[in-house]
């Protein structure tokens, strides 16, 4: 009977933490470093909204994202985007220089998974990658 209850306790820790961590993409505080540049990216790759992906960069990466690599992009991802997503923070790292932000992306679909590494330079964007 200990042992039932000792599993049932655990469990309902687990799904507390579930529920805690799978947080739609929101604008969120300093726990969650980058989460409105990020909403602003994902915003404008389901849009295919080539202005405002790059609004927020730094010159080389406005130079290494052309429309057509965005359309490209767009088009693989903004239907399952639109059918919904939430976004799970994994953690930050200092690199070069450079803070890089990671983000697990889960889809309604319940597809693949997409990682989502931001990489900021002095509040500018200076990479995105969706893998």
């Amino acid at each position: 009977m200990k042992a039932r209850q000792l599993m049932a306790a655990s469990l309902g820790i687990a799904c507390a933490c579930l529920v805690f961590s799978a947080t739609p993409c929101r604008a969120g505080g300093a726990a969650e470093p980058g989460r409105a540049v990020l909403d602003k990216l994902l915003k404008a790759v389901e849009a295919d909204d080539y202005g405002s992906f790059v609004a927020d960069g730094t010159d080389t990466f406005k130079a290494a994202i052309t429309k057509e690599r965005l359309e490209m992009v767009s088009t693989h991802l903004a239907p399952r985007m639109k059918k919904g997503y939430e976004c799970t923070y994994l953690g930050e790292l200092k690199q070069q220089g450079y803070q890089v932000v990671l983000w697990k992306m889960t889809y309604k679909d319940g597809g693949d998974d997409t990682l989502a590494r931001l990489v900021l330079k002095d509040g500018k964007v200076a990479g995105f990658v969706l893998q």
